[in-house]
């Protein structure tokens, strides 16, 4: 397993992290996910340290703070071993502080969470997405406090926009406070969004790239192909409206191309689209997930070996998407905005 420094820090992740979101299975969103619980996510945990990874993603809304309990006591007599990243802002009760970045609500979070997971620090802690209503300086303030406290290594966040983290980074600097060193998107090649804005800051800034949804919400699994009938057993159709849109046209093109490098490499479409990730700018590390063993294994295979120049332009110009302004039009300026 190849290990990446995470963005401008000293830590080293591994190129593939397991993502447990499908842990616990409470409500409606997380069940069509996945259901495991604690002995099978133990050998599941056991089959990623033996292949090499080291990092293990979860959050406090993930089935509720179910997944963190499951996470926890699956890697009892292990914690050593490993590193854990969870995250907070998101609601979790009906009380008008039980959302956002506040002092109070963060504080309550990093305490429940550190509860679930049975260990007193987390290594990397995430705001889950940007709280508007609360000043970026108290949430900052309070992330450095996290710190200093020894209850977090190191913090991140999730979801921002271009201006969320670079306003924050500034932030964090005028008053010397901790820094994010990585920041957790959304990124496939069924959405390169990521490309236009984050990646080239996050290479200026050396804030590190988490990928989440690396196959697409689903949609890069092989499952789903022009002119054949959808899958009669998918979360796609469960959970759709949680995640990117992708119209089936475009969908398809990216399929049809992604079977062709299988072809050639004899590795599966979702090996395929996992690889390359790998290969982009600023990726620290690529979130898996996984409903069973056999998806785990399948999954960690789409490590240690790299797909051809040819086969990644190939999968480049498949995905290419016309890009919103102002990226379209700086792009007419390449001698001086060069592309990434």
């Amino acid at each position: 397993m190849e290990y990446r420094q995470l963005g401008g820090s000293g830590l080293k992740v591994s190129a593939l992290s397991f993502g447990t979101s499908t842990f616990g299975g409470i409500g409606e969103l997380f069940k069509a996910w996945g259901s495991t619980e604690v002995d099978e996510a133990r050998r599941m945990i056991d089959i990623c340290l033996e292949a090499g990874i080291n990092l293990f993603d979860t959050a406090d809304v993930y089935s509720s703070g179910r997944s963190e309990e499951v996470l926890g006591a699956a890697i009892k007599g292990k914690r050593h071993q490993l590193l854990i990243s969870t995250k907070a802002t998101f609601r979790m009760g009906d009380g008008p502080n039980d959302a956002g970045s506040s002092r109070f609500h963060l504080r309550r979070s990093i305490e429940g969470s550190l509860r679930r997971l049975g260990t007193d620090y987390v290594d990397i802690y995430h705001l889950h997405g940007f709280d508007a209503l609360t000043p970026i300086e108290e949430a900052l303030e309070t992330l450095d406090a996290f710190v200093r406290e020894g209850k977090v290594r190191y913090i991140a966040c999730s979801n921002f926009s271009g201006w969320h983290l670079m306003k924050s980074l500034a932030i964090s600097d005028r008053y010397g406070w901790s820094r994010y060193v990585a920041h957790q998107v959304c990124y496939s090649l069924v959405a390169r969004d990521y490309e236009w804005e984050l990646m080239p800051l996050g290479l200026d800034q050396k804030v590190g790239a988490l990928i989440w949804s690396p196959l697409g919400w689903g949609r890069l699994t092989g499952k789903i192909r022009r002119g054949q009938p959808r899958p009669a057993v998918s979360r796609l159709p469960l959970t759709a409206d949680a995640g990117p849109p992708v119209a089936d046209e475009y969908l398809y093109t990216v399929v049809e191309a992604l079977d062709e490098v299988a072809k050639e490499t004899g590795k599966t479409v979702s090996q395929i689209a996992i690889n390359w990730l790998l290969q982009r700018p600023t990726v620290s590390s690529v979130i898996m997930g996984a409903r069973n063993e056999d998806q785990l294994r399948q999954n960690i295979e789409s490590a240690n070996w790299k797909l051809e120049p040819e086969q990644i332009a190939k999968l480049d110009r498949a995905s290419e998407r016309t890009r919103t302004y102002p990226y379209w039009h700086q792009s007419l300026f390449a001698e001086r905005n060069p592309s990434l």
